[in-house]
């Protein structure tokens, strides 16, 4: 912990000249409740939504654990007028000169100078369609060292605990991600239904009394990672849905079909066989690079499902140049998907 218990920085540590600076604003000496600070809670409810109460954990522990692991905190909206722009602003307001701005594209850049020294490090607009960022970014999430490199100088080993927060107007695909990922915490951000241009000031005047309430505020959470959070307990989804986005391309394009077909069509299940899904998908996408195999994989592999044993006469749907769904005859040894399994399955992934 960096502060002294009056919560004033201590230049010196263990003989070590401390870097971190003082936060702007001192917390009120009195305990306060949750009434004091309305604008506060309320913001924070709306970020965080069901996870507010970890939300909270994840300021206290910036607060008085500014060393500990935390988890890539990810801001994504479509929609304007969210208040993701608000939310950091805020958190510059409580951490003055121990958090910084980047742009997506500077985090590329082999130089860190101007934030590898920093808690907090924002980057707004982002959109990492390189592996290599991502890794770098998971790497420095868990990491306690890195290298600090300015132009013209040689590279330095620093001690390092940066946390990240993402925001991106892109919710699909900002980042490249897999489903086996745990360091990330994604939040898809909702427009804020009434305006106040006077939020920012509002949230900004709390600020003592904010920090009196984190501080005194018990933990809703317990360390059980390194990351201090559980990945269930930051698990969202919009985190699924961008894992889902991020994975099998073919599998995201045959459930976007299947949705489509089932909205247009008052059935509860549709027979295909392969060649019947890549016609349909060629038609609608166009210009995908797949296979009959590569369906087959999905429906067999990742679905779980059984075709006929026999050859058998069904309804085949294909479409038509105006992107209407029409039917024939045909035989085969087709499989059979339930409207119940895509929408269950998948509704809440592409919406």
């Amino acid at each position: 912990m960096l502060y002294t218990q009056s919560f004033e920085i201590s230049k010196t540590v263990d003989n070590f000249y401390n870097i971190y600076n003082e936060i702007p604003h001192q917390p009120s000496v009195s305990r306060v409740s949750v009434d004091e600070i309305p604008f506060s809670i309320s913001f924070l409810q709306h970020i965080f939504g069901s996870q507010v109460d970890l939300g909270l954990d994840y300021l206290k522990i910036l607060l008085e654990n500014p060393t500990q692991i935390l988890p890539i905190l990810c801001l994504v909206s479509k929609e304007r007028a969210t208040g993701k722009t608000t939310f950091l602003k805020w958190l510059k307001e409580i951490f003055g000169l121990n958090m910084t701005y980047i742009k997506g594209d500077a985090f590329g850049s082999q130089f860190n100078s101007d934030w590898a020294s920093m808690l907090l490090i924002a980057i707004d607009e982002v959109f990492f369609d390189r592996k290599e960022i991502t890794e770098r970014l998971k790497y420095l999430s868990t990491t306690n060292k890195d290298k600090l490199e300015n132009k013209g100088k040689d590279r330095e080993e620093i001690d390092f605990f940066g946390k990240f927060i993402l925001c991106s107007n892109n919710e699909d695909n900002f980042i490249q991600i897999d489903e086996n990922e745990i360091r990330f915490w994604v939040l898809k951000i909702n427009p804020i239904k009434v305006e106040n241009t006077e939020f920012l000031q509002n949230l900004i005047s709390e600020i003592p009394r904010f920090l009196s309430f984190l501080i005194h505020r018990k933990f809703h959470s317990e360390k059980k990672s390194r990351m201090w959070f559980l990945p269930d307990e930051i698990k969202t989804k919009a985190l699924q849905k961008l894992v889902f986005k991020n994975g099998n391309k073919l599998e995201a394009k045959m459930v976007e079909l299947l949705y489509e077909f089932f909205e247009s069509n008052e059935v509860q299940e549709i027979s295909v066989v392969p060649q019947d899904v890549l016609n349909m998908l060629n038609r609608m996408f166009r210009q995908l690079n797949f296979s009959r195999n590569d369906v087959r994989t999905i429906l067999k592999d990742k679905w779980k499902l059984e075709p006929q044993k026999n050859g058998l006469t069904y309804i085949r749907y294909d479409i038509d140049y105006s992107g209407n769904f029409y039917e024939n005859n045909a035989v085969g040894r087709y499989f059979k998907i339930s409207k119940n399994f895509i929408l269950e399955k998948y509704v809440d992934l592409l919406n």
